[in-house]
């Protein structure tokens, strides 16, 4: 089927085009035969109950930056005549974002939201994953100084975050002797209204943070993501050094075990966190890393998720 496509997502020109997963879903359309738009939250409009957008025709190239795409020229589009829409704008998760869903929930199941968008406002990444504690690393959600600190005395070296955070943006590790603790706990009052996650820290870390994708409710593949040398977070835009990795039988079992609430939200593309056995983060709004796992011998994740949103958007229109 030929579908008719928008992306959501932030300045296409600001992308890296080698590692942006928003860019290999939408090179994987246009290779379907899909027609590809593009537009940027900050022009949607709700006027008279018609929620519309800048929207413009887009041709994707697999090239270098700067000469990865091709617009024609914008113009105001009801966003309901779209087959799907894919809200793949980076978070903050801020009352920002969650407006988007409120306005994006007004057009979904009709045109498909990749992810719903009701969904994803109740599952923020950090949120989403307590609902399997038994899964996860010893976590607090605090804004409590006694709890902190009662927290690091009983698990030593600590994990200090924004609970709304993304990218390992504000990550901080803070030894069991570390004398910071309440200057950063004063940082973080002055910086978040929200309270912050407090997590025992992992040494397995070193070893690598285990992105695995799951598309529809089923684990397809894992990206190990090294920290490098002196840094404790893992991301690959703060040095992270990535390698497809093949997932565990730990690994398989947490995917098992999440992945009904996955499928119950109508969750098509997730991005988890896995370090040593443990569960860390379930990432919804917009997951990373599947160009990396392709350039590594990988699946192609971006074919395995146009497949599973072809297949839910044929099931709607039957």
């Amino acid at each position: 089927m030929s579908l008719k496509i928008a992306m959501q997502m932030d300045l296409i020109e600001n992308i890296d085009p080698k590692g942006d997963s928003s860019f290999a879903l939408m090179l994987e359309a246009q290779n379907r035969g899909h027609k590809l738009s593009y537009y940027t939250p900050d022009t949607i409009s709700l006027r008279d109950n018609i929620l519309s957008a800048n929207v413009a025709k887009i041709e994707v190239f697999d090239k270098k930056k700067g000469k990865h795409f091709k617009l024609e020229q914008f113009e105001r589009i009801n966003l309901a005549t779209f087959d799907v829409i894919h809200m793949r704008q980076d978070p903050p998760f801020d009352m920002n974002y969650i407006t988007y869903t409120h306005l994006l929930e007004k057009l979904h199941p009709k045109t498909l939201v990749v992810n719903p968008p009701f969904d994803v406002r109740n599952a923020p990444e950090k949120i989403l994953v307590t609902q399997f504690f038994d899964l996860m690393p010893p976590t607090m959600i605090t804004r409590d100084r006694a709890e902190i600190n009662d927290f690091r005395k009983q698990h030593g070296d600590i994990i200090i975050k924004p609970l709304y955070g993304n990218g390992g943006a504000g990550v901080f590790l803070l030894s069991a002797g570390d004398q910071n603790l309440s200057a950063l706990v004063e940082l973080f009052e002055q910086s978040f209204v929200e309270p912050f996650m407090v997590q025992k820290y992992l040494p397995d870390v070193r070893k690598g943070d285990k992105r695995i994708i799951i598309i529809d409710g089923e684990a397809v593949a894992g990206l190990n993501r090294i920290p490098a040398d002196g840094e404790s977070r893992s991301n690959m835009h703060v040095g992270g050094r990535p390698e497809l990795s093949q997932l565990t039988k730990r690994e398989l079992e947490i995917c098992k075990t999440i992945a009904p609430a996955l499928k119950k939200r109508g969750f098509i593309f997730v991005g988890i966190d896995v370090i040593g056995d443990y569960l860390t983060e379930i990432n919804v709004t917009s997951p990373t890393g599947i160009r990396e796992i392709k350039r590594f011998g990988g699946p192609d994740i971006a074919s395995l998720i146009w497949q599973a949103i072809e297949k839910n958007r044929a099931a709607f229109t039957v």
